[in-house]
Parts: structure tokens; C-alpha cells; sequence
């Protein structure tokens, strides 16, 4: 596979999923028992916001710096409200990294410029209980994933195919998983095929496993038979949450993203119904719009 995340570290999709995923991994160390967290593409970790990579997109401009905004204050657009519990935590888990890797304080004394791939993020948080699967296939990329991960000792990074990993390492030791797949979707719709066959096979080797699932959105004809079908996963519960920064009319750009989230925790959709009002209107650009929605529940999630 030829895509590299570096070109799109920071964006408003990675706020999404990013602000989610640190909002499960909470919701499972409610819990003193320890769980699995399998990452089936993990990337290379960290990334730099002014790599030439990151500066030839720009994407982080219409992210995760517009929600860290380091400049004058008066420069910056009108303060918006405080942000909610898991848009505040995500905010917080970049501002501490970035600062952490430079060694400056933060909170406005420097431009960000670090930013913490989905292995990263997990892996600072981690109890002892808690381990870490980081699955990449691309050479450079998990040899860099292997080094950001090596001085944590409860995260691991495999050279491996994140589908097959699924199947490998389900039931885990610790009877309890979150399972992220984010993949490239350089496969195109054909990558829904994978996707809904390694949660299937996931759920049915752990059937309390939660899967959270990363997908752009450019044409809706294909998502919405993505999400037909997903609505029909061997599950107790599906949510969906959905984010665009635009009018969902082009299929030549990616207008929106979404989380789908299998078997979610107790009352999930809560947190994530006051974060994406707040993702809205801090990362919409002309028209932007969001959707929290089951697909399939179970009374009492």
C-alpha cells in the first residue's frame, strides 16, 4: 500500500476518531480488569505537523489546529464554548504530547507540531493490566511505529495484516478487547468487505468485543449499504456517528467521515452526543452537519 498518514495527521477525521477512541479506552479502565487493545493499522505512531508531508496537504489546518489554536489571541476567531469531556480529553492527550516531545511547557507558548498517531495515544495511557497491539505492514512505517512504542512496555508493535490479527488474537488472555480498525480504503468499497468480515469473525471468537470502525465518507450509495449491512453484525448494539465538514455532493474528496462502534459501552452515545455538535461547529467549513444514530440496540446500552 502506497498511502502514508503523514499527509493527513491532525485533520477533522482524526479528531473524530481520535476524540472516540480515547473516550472507549476511558470507558474501559472504569473497570479494574485489564483488556486487550488491537489497532489493526497502526501507521508510524507520531508525526510531525511541519513535515513537508503534513505542509503539502495542509489538513491539520482544518483539524486539530483549530481546536489548539497557539497564535496572538488576537489573531484567533471568537471563543467558542468549553468543549465536552471527550473533545477536552483529545485536545488535552495532543497538547501534553506535543509538549512532552519538545519540551516546553504548552498552552501557548509554542506552534503545534507534534501530533500522536491512534498507537500513541493508547499507549500513554495503559495500566498494568492493559496491553497494546499496534498492527503495520508497510516496512518504514512499522519501524518507526516499533521505535515510538519502545518505551512502553505494555504496547507492541507486529508486522502483521490487522484482519488476520483479529482472527489471531481473539479471545485475548484478558477476556476483554477494543478493537480499532482504521484502515487506508485504498481498496475503495472493497475494503467494507474486509472490514465487516474480520468484525463478524471477531465477534464470533468474543462476542462482548468492541470494534470501533474508522470510514470516509465521498460516496454515499456505498456507505449506506456499508452500514446496511453492519446493521445486521451478530451484536447486541451499533452506533453510528457521522461528521462533515461539507455538503456530502462531491465523491473527488472526502466531505465527512464516521465511527462505527460495535457493542459500545454504557451510554456511549451520550458523551459522543455532546462532542460532535462541538467538532461541527469548530471544524465545519460551508454547511457542515453531523449524525449520531443505532443501527441495531439492545434495551439497556
Amino acid at each position: 500500500m502506497n498511502y502514508k498518514h503523514s499527509f493527513h495527521a491532525g485533520n477533522f477525521a482524526d479528531a473524530l476518531k481520535h476524540a472516540t477512541l480515547l473516550g472507549l479506552i476511558e470507558a474501559f479502565q472504569r473497570k479494574d480488569t485489564g483488556f486487550l487493545l488491537l489497532d489493526t493499522h497502526g501507521g508510524r505512531g507520531g508525526y510531525l505537523l511541519d513535515s513537508g508531508e503534513a505542509q503539502k496537504t495542509g489538513e491539520a489546518e482544518g483539524g486539530i489546529l483549530k481546536l489548539i489554536d497557539r497564535r496572538p489571541i488576537e489573531q484567533q476567531p471568537k471563543r467558542r464554548s468549553s468543549p465536552p469531556p471527550l473533545v477536552a480529553a483529545y485536545v488535552d492527550a495532543v497538547d501534553r504530547f506535543d509538549a512532552e516531545t519538545f519540551a516546553h511547557s504548552g498552552h501557548g507558548i509554542a506552534p503545534l507540531r507534534a501530533y500522536p498517531g491512534s498507537p500513541l495515544l493508547a499507549a500513554r495511557l495503559l495500566r498494568l493490566q492493559d496491553r497494546l497491539v499496534a498492527c503495520e505492514l508497510q516496512p518504514g512505517e512499522q519501524a518507526a511505529l516499533d521505535k515510538a512504542l519502545e518505551t512502553y512496555p505494555r504496547a507492541k508493535a507486529e508486522a502483521r495484516d490487522g484482519y488476520a490479527a483479529v482472527r489471531a488474537l481473539l479471545p485475548p488472555i484478558e477476556r476483554r478487547a477494543l478493537v480499532l480498525i482504521d484502515p487506508p480504503f485504498e481498496a475503495q468499497e472493497a475494503e467494507y468487505d474486509a472490514i465487516l468480515g474480520a468484525v463478524r469473525q471477531g465477534l464470533e471468537r468474543l462476542p462482548q468485543a468492541v470494534f470501533a470502525v474508522w470510514f470516509p465518507i465521498k460516496r454515499r450509495a456505498g456507505v449506506a449499504r456499508f452500514l446496511r449491512r453492519a446493521a445486521e453484525l451478530p451484536a447486541k448494539s451499533v452506533l453510528l456517528a457521522e461528521l462533515l465538514v461539507r455538503p456530502d455532493d462531491s465523491p473527488l474528496r472526502m466531505n465527512g467521515c464516521g465511527m462505527l462502534i460495535v457493542n459500545p459501552p454504557y451510554r456511549f452515545d451520550q458523551a459522543l452526543s455532546q462532542a460532535l455538535p462541538h467538532l461541527r461547529e469548530a471544524l465545519g467549513e460551508t454547511q457542515p452537519s453531523s449524525r449520531l444514530e443505532w443501527l441495531k440496540r439492545e434495551e439497556g446500552t
